[in-house]
C-alpha cells in the first residue's frame, strides 16, 4: 500500500492516543489514508484553495486534503481527545493545519479562512444534515464556499441526488438541487471504518451554482418544502394549509394541482410556489 505522507499509519495513531471511536458524537473513523486521499481528490484542485474540514477524528481525510496540496486546511473537531493526533499532523505539514477544538455550528469558518474556500468531511452522523442544510441556505448567495465534498450514510447522500417521484425525494433534494450540481462520487461499505457502522455510506460533492436554478426566497422556499414534506402523504392543499391562508389559490398560480402530492413536484414548481407565498 503507498503511503501519502511519512507519519504513522492511523491504526497506529488511534493505538497511540487511545482514540476510540464515540458512539455519542456519531464518530466512524475511515483508516485506509489511500481511500481518504481519493476523497480529497474528489473535491478537485486544492492547490490554490483553503478546506474547511468537519470532525477530523484522528485525521485521515486532514492528511489526504495535505497531501493532495491544500493551501490550507481549517479542522474544527467537538473531541478534545484528537487534538495531539492532529497536531502531529499540524507539525508534519509545516502549519498548513489549523485547529479548532469547538462545535461547528457555533464556529465562523470565515474568521480563520480566505476565499476560495472548499468543504470536506466525513460528517459527523448526528450534525451532517444540519449543516448541510445550513450551507445550502444562507441569507447571500453565491455562498463563502465554492464545493462541499460530503460523506453521508448512504441513505442521506441518495436524498441529496433523487428525482421527484422516487420515495427519497424531499426536501434535501429540493434545497441541494435548487442552487448546485449535487452527485454521488464514491461509495462506501461498512467494513471501511472502525467501527463499521450498520449503514454503508457514500461521498456526495456539490459544485455551488453562480445562480440558483429558478429564483424564489430562502427561507420561503425552505418552510414549504419543510412543510410539504413532512406530511408527504397529504395532499398539498392539506399538508400546505398552514403556509399561506388561501394556499389553493398560490397552488393553483404555481401550476401545481391541490390534490397533488409533495413527491410528485418538481423543483421548478416549488420555486414558483415559493414566489407566489411570498408575493
Amino acid at each position: 500500500m503507498a503511503r501519502i505522507d511519512n507519519l504513522p499509519p492511523l491504526r497506529d495513531v488511534i493505538a497511540t492516543h487511545q482514540l476510540s471511536a464515540k458512539k455519542s458524537l456519531g464518530q466512524n473513523f475511515l483508516l485506509d489514508l489511500n481511500l481518504t486521499a481519493k476523497i480529497a481528490r474528489q473535491a478537485g484542485d486544492l492547490t490554490n484553495a483553503d478546506v474547511l474540514e468537519i470532525g477530523p477524528g484522528p485525521g485521515g481525510l486532514t492528511r489526504g486534503l495535505l497531501a493532495e496540496g491544500a493551501r490550507r486546511v481549517l479542522a474544527i473537531e467537538k473531541d478534545a481527545r484528537c487534538l495531539p493526533a492532529l497536531q502531529e499532523i499540524s507539525d508534519a505539514y509545516d502549519g498548513r493545519l489549523q485547529v479548532i477544538n469547538g462545535d461547528a455550528l457555533e464556529i465562523n469558518p470565515l474568521e480563520h479562512l480566505t476565499p476560495p474556500i472548499k468543504i470536506a468531511a466525513n460528517l459527523p452522523y448526528n450534525v451532517g444534515t444540519e449543516l448541510l442544510v445550513r450551507w445550502l441556505t444562507p441569507d447571500v448567495w453565491p455562498p463563502f464556499w465554492d464545493s462541499l465534498t460530503l460523506m453521508f450514510q448512504k441513505e442521506v447522500a441518495q436524498r441529496i441526488v433523487a428525482e421527484p417521484g422516487s420515495k427519497a425525494y424531499g426536501r434535501l433534494a429540493i434545497l441541494a438541487q435548487w442552487r448546485t450540481d449535487a452527485r454521488i462520487v464514491i461509495d462506501l461499505p461498512p467494513q471501511a471504518f472502525t467501527p463499521p457502522p450498520k449503514v454503508s455510506s457514500a461521498v456526495v460533492h456539490l459544485k455551488a451554482l453562480p445562480e440558483p436554478r429558478y429564483p424564489a426566497d430562502a427561507t420561503t422556499l425552505s418552510r414549504v418544502v419543510a412543510a410539504a414534506f413532512n406530511q408527504r402523504r397529504k395532499m398539498l392543499r392539506a399538508s400546505l394549509k398552514g403556509a399561506a391562508p388561501d394556499i389553493e389559490d398560490h397552488l393553483i398560480a404555481a401550476g401545481i394541482k391541490p390534490t397533488d402530492r409533495a413527491e410528485q413536484i418538481g423543483l421548478e414548481q416549488f420555486c414558483a410556489l415559493a414566489r407566489s407565498i411570498k408575493g
